[in-house]
């Protein structure tokens, strides 16, 4: 997979639009505060790995339970 214009028309595109100017975004100010998005994203994170530690925890809890309140039953075919 190559990067660039592969036929006429895609270099056509690109020289047409390579001197166009964009919105500068630095310029604009954001309606979202960045520290603020980057707080509830890392509550959020800290959340997950929570969640997801718990969950491995309580796996290994009833496994041991279902491990000890087992019965084991012999199969007819073997002594």
């Amino acid at each position: 997979m190559s990067i660039g214009a592969e036929d006429y028309i895609d270099r056509m595109l690109v020289q047409k639009y390579q001197e166009e100017k964009v919105d500068n975004h630095d310029a604009t100010e954001s309606m979202v505060d960045p520290e603020k998005m980057m707080e509830a994203m890392d509550d959020y994170a800290a959340t997950m790995r929570n969640m997801v530690n718990l969950r491995q925890r309580l796996n290994i809890a009833c496994y041991a339970i279902n491990a000890r309140t087992a019965r084991y039953q012999r199969s007819l075919g073997q002594s």
